[in-house]
């Protein structure tokens, strides 16, 4: 089934339910049995879903940004902006908030809404100071003892020469020593595209999650037919081997869980945000908390031996 059909099912089913609901409603009749049905067809759906499928429905334009789960996720939040040695990168957005009682440091890849706010995020492909300003906020965390959000949604870090010639490769590696030595949990959400190490630059967690519909991957389907075939008529075979998808990550011992997503996005953000607010705090109360490099050390040692046996 195509995601877009997959979709457009799953709106029609709301839109039925909902005119069923008022008609009852407004006779004084209960259908409160009508969100378990609803949600069994969703269930019977989702296999039908391919992993081509799942790729389009992460890159799709009208899937919820990062600051749509900042919003709906924290209690209260502030933006930091720059990199205290070059710009600000709008395509990676940081600050801090409050999410119950806990003060957070919260790091997110923007790919931007509207053209023009696209052109201004680069299409989510960030920067050396995007990745710069993120580990600004890193160093943040550790001095006032905070646990650290990143929401990754890339296709990749900016490969353009003026990146390049800024340092985009050492401001990534910087990040992934950072963040490795970093006394305080890191929880990741992979909330759309996750593409190589432009994610990994914010994405070393002690956990990381996965929205049911989204994508992580070393390298993108069209850039690995590019590279192994030299043939874009490839990329289908590409989409097949590269396992990108959350349960294959799951399977694969790279991810932590997959959290699903309701009716789709972004009808049920609040849902989803709810759920990774649940799993964050939960996170972040966990032992790890008390030795976070110790565990974060554990948990891609654990991912390198899983690797081998899977492959």
């Amino acid at each position: 089934m195509a995601a877009d059909t997959f979709n457009s099912v799953l709106k029609a089913l709301d839109l039925g339910l909902n005119e069923i609901r008022k008609f009852a409603t407004a006779r004084g009749v209960e259908l409160d049995f009508l969100d378990p049905v609803l949600g069994k067809v969703q269930e019977s759906l989702r296999p039908a879903l391919g992993r081509k499928d799942r790729m389009l429905m992460a890159r799709d334009g009208s899937r919820p940004k990062a600051m749509c789960f900042i919003d709906a996720m924290l209690d209260s939040w502030m933006e930091l902006r720059g990199d205290r040695a070059f710009k600000d990168d709008p395509s990676i957005r940081c600050g801090l908030g409050t999410l119950g009682e806990r003060s957070i440091v919260w790091i997110g890849q923007d790919k931007g809404t509207g053209t023009k706010g696209r052109i201004a995020a680069n299409f989510g492909m960030p920067h050396p100071e995007g990745y710069r300003k993120a580990a600004r906020a890193m160093r943040l965390a550790q001095r006032f003892n905070m646990p650290i959000l990143t929401l990754i949604d890339t296709p990749g870090a900016y490969p353009g020469l003026e990146a390049e010639e800024r340092g985009q490769a050492c401001a990534i590696a910087e990040n992934l020593e950072l963040m490795a030595t970093l006394d305080v949990p890191i929880v990741s959400f992979v909330i759309g595209e996750g593409g190589s190490g432009g994610a990994l630059g914010i994405g070393m967690g002690n956990y990381v999650h996965m929205l049911e519909n989204s994508m992580y991957s070393v390298i993108s389907p069209e850039g690995c037919a590019s590279i192994l075939w030299a043939d874009q008529g490839k990329v289908d075979e590409a989409v097949e081997a590269l396992r990108f998808t959350a349960s294959d990550l799951l399977d694969l011992g790279i991810v932590d869980s997959s959290i699903s997503e309701g009716r789709g996005l972004p009808d049920s953000l609040d849902e989803v945000a709810a759920a990774m607010r649940a799993s964050f705090l939960s996170n972040i109360e966990s032992p790890s908390e008390s030795c976070a490099v110790l565990h974060r050390a554990n948990k891609y040692r654990r991912m390198s031996f899983h690797g081998q046996r899977s492959a």
